[in-house]
C-alpha cells in the first residue's frame, strides 16, 4: 500500500520540480538580459563621454541626459574638459543660459 501511495504522489512531485526548474531558468535568463543590457548601455555612454571627436552624438546625448544626477554630472564635467569651447549638449546646459555648461 505504501508503494501505491508513493506512486500516486510522484507525478505531482516531478511536475513541481520541473516547474521550479523552469522558474529558476526564467529568473536566470531575465537577470542575464538585464545585466547585459546595463553593460551595453553603460559602455555606450562611457564611450560617448570619453570620446575625443564630438560632443554632439545623438545617442550619447540622450543616454547622458537620462543618467542619474551624479553620473550625468560626471559625464558633463568630462565632456566640458574635452570640449570646453563648444556649446554644451542637451543635458549639460545651464538652466539659466543654454549656451553655458553646468
Amino acid at each position: 500500500m505504501k508503494g501505491v501511495a508513493l506512486r500516486d504522489k510522484t507525478p505531482g512531485l516531478i511536475s513541481l520540480i520541473l516547474e521550479e526548474n523552469i522558474f529558476r531558468r526564467a529568473i536566470r535568463l531575465l537577470l542575464t538580459v538585464v545585466i547585459v543590457l546595463a553593460v551595453v548601455i553603460g559602455f555606450r555612454w562611457y564611450r560617448y563621454v570619453t570620446n575625443a571627436e564630438s560632443p554632439y552624438d545623438e545617442v550619447g546625448i540622450e543616454l547622458n541626459s537620462r543618467m542619474p544626477g551624479p553620473i550625468n554630472k560626471w559625464g558633463c564635467v568630462t565632456l566640458h574638459a574635452t570640449f570646453g569651447g563648444a556649446l554644451p549638449p542637451y543635458g549639460c546646459q545651464d538652466s539659466a543660459d543654454a549656451r553655458k555648461w553646468r
